[in-house]
């Protein structure tokens, strides 16, 4: 059974890290590509990062380029989301996703495109 499980999720200050980290069970990691996204509470879910089986990282929000580094471990079976500089605006449920492709050159910014989902971490950023 495909299980992402995500953690690492919690109330931090503004200027503030957190490093989420997306452990997968029942399948091998490598053989997917993965991406990250995030809602808000009264926001669609949008987009975060992601990252393909070659290692190879995208970024779709412009707030979180410099600030955000996806990485995965496949030896490990995880992908991590590392925060830096937290923002209030960052604020959301933080969800990994996954899907299995012989492509290695993809991944995308779509939820509608992953099929296995994990429960999500909440993430404040808050004084």
């Amino acid at each position: 059974q495909v299980q992402l499980v995500e953690s690492g999720g919690g109330l931090v200050q503004p200027g503030g890290s957190l490093r989420l980290s997306c452990a997968a069970s029942g399948f091998t990691l490598d053989a997917y590509a993965i991406g990250w996204f995030r809602q808000a509470p009264g926001k669609e879910r949008e987009g975060v990062s992601c990252i393909r089986r070659t290692g190879i990282k995208l970024y779709y929000l412009d707030s979180v380029k410099g600030r955000f580094t996806i990485s995965r471990d496949n030896a490990k079976n995880t992908v991590y989301l590392e925060m830096n500089s937290l923002e209030p605006e960052d604020t959301a449920v933080y969800y990994c996703a996954a899907l299995r492709t012989g492509n290695l050159f993809w991944c995308s910014g779509s939820g509608a495109d992953y099929p296995y989902w994990g429960q999500g971490t909440q993430v404040t950023v808050s004084s």
